[in-house]
């Protein structure tokens, strides 16, 4: 709860188009009610009269039966001719001249493949523009009479083309704006096997968005801004800064030169060549031509004049570039950074390819981070942190870090043949910042956020709006849509899930081996990789990991298992865990389960697990009758929910009352986690859900606590929102009584141990934001006496969000933050200070930051959607909030491309806590009024039915909660 479409027709939909305009038939001009004559009377015909007739009638019917059922003939002299069946595709008209362009579906055609770019830039920083030649050269893969590309807002001045040895000649360029497509065509064929280079020259405008080769800016430290330029090219914007065939398989090597001022530096995947003075005053850097072949969407470069700091790591130079007022925080990075390359290295058996490798922080950049190959980007948040900064911060970064160097084997190496498998890059990246995080910087403790993450894909897979990890992707949108937590968490949660159900040999990784290594260089789909697994020694294998991994890939959600015992016997039930009922669907689905589960004979170390496969719609295992209870899905390994039945729940419930420590503390959140699923999905009563949380008493363990905490603050503020203010005291009473001994026992000193910083943080932003006198209190005092102190008396950075925020709700001390927040240089901190400014109840304050955020000026951009986020958290702000997205939606889908996962996070957290029929009115008719603007997202779907659901658990569950609070 807490989180232009193109018209891009396929042939087949045009050609239905087509033949149903062709099929209508000519319509005879005369009347059918024309007045006729009497018939006139007539003698009886004789018998050899009618013989004839009847003979004639044979005749004619035979030779009918004959002509229908002789399939598509066509009569001419020389007899039946059967026709071509195939419907040619009917073609749009171009966009730039009156001609037919060639091509009439949005994938391109295989027929030609890019082998190699050159591409020379020639950036303006001043006007914002720039030119560009692009030389591709090319091999015909198939006859064919055109080349096809993609090219978007791209000014072409002049096309040649060059065959084989034959003379270069000057081609025109058709272009389709719809689908971002340009073609040459040509009279004569270009055949198989033939070799051909077409070069475009160009200008455009540098983008003012956060795609393509945009324009972008900062403050520096005498307050004088710098423009610089940067690229962001994933999924579909290469295109933006050259014509090129941009999609994921069409790989190739590139050769890029850039012009500069003499007070600039350039970037770019490779390391630098050469750079050559100009007569123009400019200098031009030619970078080395890659030494691998890339998807389009990870070239780069940065035109700008930042600082570097480097080390030598094997035979890798590894560098990390800031603006200059903020290199002293890249000394972390850069040792992270090292340190993980060597790890992945070693680990994958196969040596990072390229020699440089550089990481970029670039103060106006909407993605968290880029792994462009040898030129990873980030947001400066997402990179830099201080020496002080807190364990927390760091963890943070170097999850990013790890993430963005995963791809630059999962991703780069081998890539996903088209966008419909990105959960191949995306899941096994964050599968791997995890793991890599675990083992190589223990300290960080990222155990609890990598929990917590499998928690949040499955509430998401939850709903019927979710879709299969691998899934049908047909248009812009659709590609902008898969950057979602089900390529990214989902594939995260399936590949762990397979790794425990694997025998304890590493065969799992082995089987990664073998995919890496068989498909280096190349582009892979779903079945690859599970074709790898099995390969590596299928006698070990427990069963076929294709079989079993194809149900989790290829459809969506996952399975709710429910286990009742009779005696000795134990009984698993699987069915679609679906929020909203899909009666299509909903019982055909099975999945291919490997539960794991302990009792209370053992059930704490890795040793205790024990493992059933639930292939079926149900299955049996025997168990002693001894047994008190079972714990289903050990640690949360597997990617499904549990519903333990009434006594299956009680004897749960009854064994962590008497004894905390029975179950792993991961179990223990796993089962507060699934307690409230079954409450959404109405299974289970919200009496059973609070005699569950009775037990929190003596709970003292990080993610236990946590989720606990998130599920109830969830509830609070859909209480808060529907205004039930009676219930939303009582909660609140609740919600103190239960983890008032806890919040008492928080320091608000530095704290070493990163779980502990999480435990606190939650703690006391809980106790803050329910106005708890003691937290409010200190929270203010620390505001004051850092502020007193001019900064230099450090909040610790687990601490500041809270204590920021509690600021914020006075007037003076809001004003007082929004100064600082101004002139600060760390970006971490700075990131808090804006969570604090966006929590004020004060309505002109909200009005202000949210138009600021949108603006960009004083507030960047890219951090709107965590302005909106925020503010829809605070009871003041979130109808504001509404209005205002509703009245700048063509300013925010000009800033952030339709389905893209900034979008989807505005739309999530503008919606999410509505749930009433009033508010599911005006949303569901505001998005259905955009029409091509966004009406088709699936984040609009989701956004309807998460209120359909807020309205049937309110309806469902309000009676027990005035009853039970």
């Amino acid at each position: 709860m807490d989180e232009d479409e193109e018209d891009c027709e396929s042939s087949a939909r045009l050609l239905g188009m087509s033949f149903m305009n062709r099929s209508s038939a000519h319509r005879s001009g005369s009347s059918p009610y024309t007045r006729r004559d009497p018939p006139r009377s007539c003698s009886r015909p004789s018998t050899r009269s009618t013989v004839v007739c009847v003979l004639l009638l044979v005749i004619v019917a035979s030779l009918t039966m004959v002509l229908y059922f002789l399939p598509g003939c066509n009569f001419t002299k020389a007899g039946c001719q059967k026709p071509n069946n195939t419907l040619e595709p009917v073609y749009p008209w171009a966009t730039n001249v009156h001609e037919l362009f060639p091509w009439a579906e949005f994938r391109l055609p295989q027929s030609i493949h890019p082998l190699s770019y050159d591409l020379t830039l020639n950036p303006d920083l001043e006007s914002m523009t720039f030119t560009g030649r692009t030389v591709i050269n090319m091999s015909v893969r198939h006859n064919t009479k055109r080349i096809v590309l993609h090219s978007a807002n791209l000014n072409i001045t002049k096309a040649t083309f060059k065959l084989g040895d034959r003379k270069t000649s000057v081609v025109t360029v058709l272009e389709y704006k719809p689908r971002q497509q340009i073609a040459v065509k040509f009279s004569e064929e270009l055949k198989e096997g033939q070799y051909c280079v077409l070069t475009l020259d160009y200008s455009a405008n540098l983008s003012n968005t956060y795609g393509g080769f945009y324009k972008s800016s900062y403050t520096d430290k005498d307050g004088n801004k710098r423009v610089l330029a940067a690229t962001q090219f994933e999924p579909l914007a290469a295109r933006k800064a050259f014509p090129c065939f941009d999609e994921p398989a069409f790989k190739a090597t590139f050769l890029i030169k850039i012009s500069r001022k003499s007070n600039y530096m350039t970037l770019s995947n490779m390391p630098k060549a050469t750079s050559t003075p100009l007569t123009n005053g400019l200098i031009q850097d030619e970078f080395e031509k890659t030494s691998v072949n890339m998807s389009t969407y990870l070239v780069a470069f940065i035109i700008a004049d930042f600082t570097p700091i480097s080390k030598n790591v094997s035979d890798t130079l590894v560098s990390v570039y800031s603006v200059p007022e903020k290199k002293e925080y890249t000394d972390y990075a850069l040792d992270t950074a090292s340190k993980l390359l060597e790890f992945y290295s070693d680990f994958f058996d196969i040596d990072y390819p390229l020699k440089k490798l550089d990481l970029v922080a670039i103060p106006d950049f909407l993605a968290g981070a880029m792994e462009n190959w040898g030129l990873m980007t980030f947001r400066e948040t997402s990179l830099l942190v201080g020496n002080k900064s807190s364990s927390l911060e760091k963890q943070v970064v170097a999850s990013i870090i790890a993430h963005e160097l995963a791809h630059q084997w999962f991703g780069n190496m081998v890539t996903m043949r088209w966008w419909n498998d990105l959960w191949l890059n995306e899941g096994f990246a964050t599968y791997m910042q995890y793991t890599s995080v675990q083992r190589v910087l223990p300290q960080l403790d990222i155990g609890n956020s990598f929990l917590a993450m499998r928690f949040r894909a499955l509430d998401k897979d939850a709903l019927n709006s979710s879709h299969a990890v691998s899934t049908e992707v047909n248009t812009p949108e659709q590609v902008e849509e898969m950057f979602d937590s089900v390529s990214y968490e989902k594939g995260a949660s399936l590949l762990l899930m397979l790794n425990a159900s694997l025998p304890w040999n590493q065969q799992f990784k082995k089987g990664i081996l073998q995919y890496l290594k068989q498909f280096n260089g190349s582009n892979t789909d779903t079945e690859d990789l599970w074709n790898s697994l099995t390969q590596v020694d299928v006698s070990t294998l427990p069963q076929n990991v294709s079989e079993m991994m194809s149900s989790w890939t290829s459809q969506k959600g996952f399975p709710l298992v429910t286990v009742s015992r009779k005696g000795d016997q134990v009984t698993l039930t699987q069915e679609h865990f679906l929020l909203t009922s899909d009666n299509a669907t909903h019982t055909s689905r099975l999945w291919n389960v490997p539960v794991t589960y302990v009792n209370d004979s053992c059930s704490l170390a890795p040793e205790c697990r024990q493992m059933f496969t639930l292939k079926t719609k149900s299955g049996t295992f025997k168990l002693p009758q001894t047994v008190k209870w079972l714990k289903l899905n050990y640690r949360n390994t597997g990617f499904y929910i549990v519903h333990y039945g009434s006594e299956g729940w009680d004897s749960l419930i009854e064994a962590l009352s008497n004894n905390v420590s029975v179950l792993t503390h991961e179990d223990r959140a796993s089962l507060i986690h699934n307690i409230f699923a079954l409450s959404r999905l109405g299974r289970v009563s919200f009496h059973q859900v609070l005699n569950l949380l009775n037990y929190l008493l003596n709970e003292t363990e990080t993610s236990p606590v946590k989720e606990a905490l998130l599920q109830l603050s969830s509830i609070y503020r859909l209480l808060d929102k529907r205004q039930e203010q009676y219930l939303v005291a009582r909660m609140k009473n609740y919600i103190l009584l239960h983890f008032h001994s806890l919040m008492g026992n928080q320091t608000w000193e530095e704290e070493e141990s990163i779980s502990k910083q999480e435990l606190r943080s939650a703690l006391l932003e809980m106790a803050c934001s329910l106005n708890e006198e003691s937290c409010t209190q200190k929270a203010k005092a620390m505001f004051t006496q850092y502020v007193q102190s001019n900064g230099t008396i450090r909040i610790p950075g687990d601490l500041q969000r809270v204590v920021f925020t509690v600021a914020a709700q006075s007037d003076e001390d809001w004003s007082t933050l929004l100064s600082m927040y101004r002139y600060s240089t760390y970006d971490a901190e700075k990131r808090k200070m804006l969570q604090g400014l966006a929590s004020t109840q004060n309505a002109r304050h909200v009005v202000w930051i949210l138009h600021a955020a949108l603006k960009g000026d004083i507030i960047q951009t890219q951090e709107l959607p965590l302005v909106i986020s925020t503010v829809c958290n605070g009871f003041a702000g979130y109808l504001f909030a509404w209005d205002f997205i509703q009245e700048n939606w063509d300013r925010l889908i000009e800033k952030f491309p339709l389905g893209s996962f900034a979008l989807q996070a505005v739309i999530k957290s503008s919606t999410s806590q509505f749930s009433t029929q009033a508010h599911l009115d005006q949303v569901q008719g505001f998005f259905s009024s955009l029409k091509e603007r966004g009406s088709q997202m699936r984040s609009v779907r989701e956004a309807l039915e998460t209120i359909r659901l807020n309205q049937r658990w309110m309806d469902n569950n309000l009676p027990t909660l005035r009853k039970r609070l």
